[in-house]
This record gives C-alpha cells, structure tokens and sequence, in this order.
C-alpha cells in the first residue's frame, strides 16, 4: 500500500455507520487505527443515526435502488449525522486512544469534489459521485502526525452532496495512491462454505452471488468493494475489526499470472 507522492505506506479504512453508535466498538477502533503506522486514513458513514434524525426532522427515509434518496431534509440530516455526532464521537475516541486526529467533511478545503450521481432505477436527489480530490490536504494531516477522519458530505457544483461512503472511500483511496482500501465489517470476511476467502476476483463475486453463495448482508459489502476498484483501487479487502491490519478477503480485479 504505497502513496508514490511520498513513497510511503497510507491506509484508507472505511468503516460503516451501523457499528458506530457502539462505544466498544468505537472504543477498540480508535486503539486499533491510533496504532497503525504510516497513519491511515479514516472514512466513516452514519447509518441508521441518518434515518432516526431524519424521521424527527418530518421525513421518511426512503431508498432508490438501494441508495438513500436525498432531499433537503435528508441532507440536513446528513450533515448533522456525519459531520456532527459521528465525526465527533470517532475523533474522541481516537484521541483518547493516544492519537492526534482531525474530522474534515469533503467540503473543507473543496476536498472532494462531486457531480450528482445519476442511477438507472431513478433520481437520488442530492447523491453525488466523487470526481477529484485534493489529495495534497490528506497528505499534508498525515505529514503533521494527524488522522484525517472523513465524513462523505462533498462539495458539487451548487452546494453539498452526499455521499455513499463506500465511493467516497473508493475515491480517496484511488487518489492518495494505495494499493488497498480496507472495508471495516462485523464478519472477518466473504465464506464459502465456512471458510473465509483468502482472495477473490471481480468475475468470482459475481459468480458467488449468482448460485446465492454470497447473499444477505454480505452483497453490498462485495458491491462496496468492488466500488473501489472501479474508483482505481488494485484491490479491497473486507474483514472484521480483529482482522484490519492483514486478514479477511482481498478482491481484486482479476488473478496475477503466478496465481
């Protein structure tokens, strides 16, 4: 995993929103990534927290082809979520667990920039897709000893966007360069037959789901690995939060010659 600016290591971990209204698991990632050297870099989502504000707010949430269709309320309550409580509970807890660390919205500083995301099963509303970012900000936080911790709101044309943190993360990875974007689970990886996959390609996910080996939960977490590989990833491995440093399931693109 090596950003060829600086020819230095740097890891994109995203985590998703579900698990982090847990204070133990919050607790033991801080600990986890306030450990890792080079520093990574974090990106995070909000989840059901997105939901629960948004319904008190006077709307009910709704979904376009799995994706959460984002109307002004919605994005309030997204910005809220993401930059506000989330940010600030995972920038806590990760100074608390001996790290200096930074939450940063892709807005600030125009760090990712976006054009409205465009779906064939209908409009999203206000969902962007990521076309640029400022890599030089993440490499800079990280040169000053500082975690980034991202929240997918980014910056379009004509205001904020929100964004999947899958393609969010996908997109800064492609950015700063590395070779691997970790995708943080409650599973240690993909099973087949109740063994986790060491390694998969893109043509074997899809294989996988098709004759429903791959199902439920696990589909999207495929789909947002391989999210990042179309952002320019090599490759993304999903795993637990035991396994983030070198375990779980790689997936990429296609097998090397010698495998």
């Amino acid at each position: 995993m090596t950003d060829p600016a600086n020819d230095r290591p740097t890891l994109v971990i995203k985590v998703g929103g579900n698990d982090l209204d847990d204070a133990t698991f919050v607790a033991e990632l801080a600990r986890v990534v306030a450990a890792i050297r080079p520093l990574p870099v974090l990106v995070h989502g909000g989840g059901k927290e997105i939901g629960i504000l948004q319904e008190t707010l006077g709307s009910t949430p709704r979904f376009v082809g799995g994706l959460r269709y984002t109307d002004a309320t919605a994005l309030t309550a997204a910005e809220m979520v993401l930059c506000g409580s989330v940010s600030t509970r995972l920038v806590a807890a990760l100074i608390a667990a001996g790290a200096d660390a930074l939450g940063i919205s892709g807005v600030d500083r125009g760090l990712i920039r976006v054009v409205k995301q465009e779906h064939p099963a209908g409009d999203l509303g206000r969902v962007g897709r990521p076309t640029a970012v400022r890599s030089e900000v993440l490499r800079d936080l990280l040169d000053q000893g500082v975690i980034p911790v991202i929240a997918p709101i980014a910056l379009g044309p004509d205001g904020p966007y929100n964004v999947n943190a899958d393609e969010a993360a996908g997109a800064v990875a492609a950015a700063l360069g590395v070779s691997e974007a970790v995708f943080v689970t409650n599973v240690p990886g993909v099973l087949v037959k109740g063994d986790v996959m060491r390694r998969l390609t893109r043509s074997e996910i899809e294989r996988l789901i098709a004759d429903g080996t791959i199902s439920g939960g696990m589909i999207p977490k495929v789909r947002a690995a391989l999210t990042a590989l179309d952002a320019g990833v090599h490759a993304a491995r999903i795993t637990n939060l035991e396994g983030l440093l070198n375990q779980g399931t790689t997936i990429i693109t296609e097998r090397v010659p010698h495998e």
